[in-house]
């Protein structure tokens, strides 16, 4: 999709705004215009309707958190590919790791990865980028040339490897600081948990005869980063918690005023260890699924705002890369069609979690967290109008051969989960209406 397709101005009739209260929403030249009476008489004469009835309205989703492949694994997924199932999610802006071929450690690679979003066109996307040369934790890469370029990189992560070096750490700390950004780090002790550990380090690991991934190899990491963070007065986030240790870190850290911030993907909040007695390596991920008690603590914290967000880490494979024996297997799933329902499921169907939290987690916190402006802004006068309208009582069976990621690696096949994204306006551009997105049908 190369360019922008001319669209005329919304009016969204009738949808419950954050699940508090039913108003129109009128939407021109991609901005909210008007909220409640007032949108209708002030509706411009050419104008598309869009039922609301019995929809949630709510900002549109950032993903801190999403592995789009390009450069160098398009086999498995394209930036446009990508934003097209992140469009179909609800999504309206996603963040790009940095494990690319060539990495995304210097800014001609960053805003290589912005152009492809722009050019895209389906979502907002956002280059993250490394925070070593190459991903090798030996060397800080480029940090301050990419802060400075066009894509202006705010979210540093050397994902897929913990920059397990505490002095480099620090160093990473202190550098960003000076342009507030922050560094995600993905928590994992390489000397507790090398490269063959493949689940969670348990009862169940040691039956199957797989190398556990102790929880202590996360938790260590975290408790050494928080007091990184409030050594040098910087800003740390933690990507994919999975334990019950690490929110207990993550909470202290936060009562003591230190900045820190964490998220949780839909798959360690919903999916247990359990799922790996078969073998199936479609449930092999990094860190690995843990017992439900984990689950059960990280959904708490999610809820009382422990976890900041809700992040999907989607990782796509092609199947040569997945259909190995479980040790051999790459690590990851697919997040970003099915964070949504997945959420909804686990946390607001139970009563943890209102549509308001979900805005909070899904679309508010994250933009804040990546200092974003033209993202999660709320559903206010004036605002960049990108929304998502979800049915909140849909049942959804998924199907993996229908979505739109390149590749299958999908945990939640066959699934029914309850709640479902309706539609997806990116600058009051439908994107993504039922499962379609934009070019597989003319929004009308």
């Amino acid at each position: 999709m190369s360019q922008t397709p001319t669209q005329p101005d919304l009016l969204v009739e009738g949808a419950d705004i954050l699940g508090q209260g039913v108003a129109d929403v009128l939407i021109v030249d991609g901005h909210i215009a008007a909220i409640g009476p007032d949108a209708v008489t002030q509706a411009p004469t050419r104008h598309q309707k869009v039922e609301g009835d019995g929809l949630v309205l709510l900002p549109g989703f950032v993903d801190l958190h999403t592995h789009l492949r390009e450069p160098g694994r398009e086999d498995a997924e394209t930036v446009s590919t990508g934003s097209q199932a992140a469009a179909a999610g609800g999504f309206t802006a996603v963040f790009a790791m940095a494990n690319t071929d060539p990495t995304t450690d210097n800014a001609e690679v960053a805003e290589r990865v912005l152009d492809l979003g722009v050019r895209a066109g389906y979502v907002d996307v956002h280059p993250v980028g490394a925070v070593t040369k190459g991903l090798r934790g030996e060397e800080l890469a480029e940090l301050g040339l990419m802060a400075r370029s066009r894509a202006r990189v705010r979210v540093f992560s050397d994902d897929g490897r913990c920059i397990h070096d505490a002095r480099l750490m620090r160093r990473a700390l202190e550098y960003v600081r000076i342009f507030d950004g922050v560094i995600s780090q993905h928590s994992q002790d390489p000397r507790l948990a090398d490269g063959t550990a493949c689940c969670h380090e348990g009862e169940l690991s040691g039956r199957l005869g797989l190398p556990g991934w102790p929880t202590v190899a996360e938790e260590v990491i975290v408790a050494r980063d928080v007091m990184l963070a409030r050594h040098t007065g910087s800003r740390v986030h933690v990507a994919h918690v999975s334990t019950a240790g690490s929110v207990e870190v993550i909470r202290w850290a936060k009562a003591q005023g230190i900045d820190v911030t964490a998220e949780v993907t839909p798959h360690h909040l919903m999916l247990t260890q359990d799922l790996l007695a078969g073998y199936d390596p479609v449930y092999k991920v990094n860190p690995p699924l843990r017992p439900t008690e984990d689950a059960q603590v990280l959904q708490e914290a999610l809820a009382d705002g422990t976890i900041d967000i809700v992040a999907t880490d989607h990782a796509p494979h092609v199947r040569q890369d997945k259909e190995h024996a479980f040790v051999e297997a790459a690590f990851g799933m697919l997040g970003l069609e099915t964070a949504l329902a997945a959420v909804a499921t686990t946390m607001v169907s139970p009563g943890r979690m209102s549509w308001a939290d979900v805005a909070r987690t899904m679309s508010t916190a994250p933009a804040q967290i990546a200092r974003l402006t033209t993202q999660g802004q709320g559903i206010t006068m004036g605002a960049p109008a990108n929304l998502t309208l979800v049915d909140p009582t849909r049942p959804v069976t998924v199907d993996a051969s229908l979505s739109k990621s390149m590749s299958r690696n999908n945990p939640w096949h066959g699934r029914q989960l309850t709640g479902a994204v309706h539609m997806t306006i990116l600058r009051g551009r439908v994107t993504a209406r039922e499962g379609l997105v934009w070019g597989e049908e003319v929004p009308s």
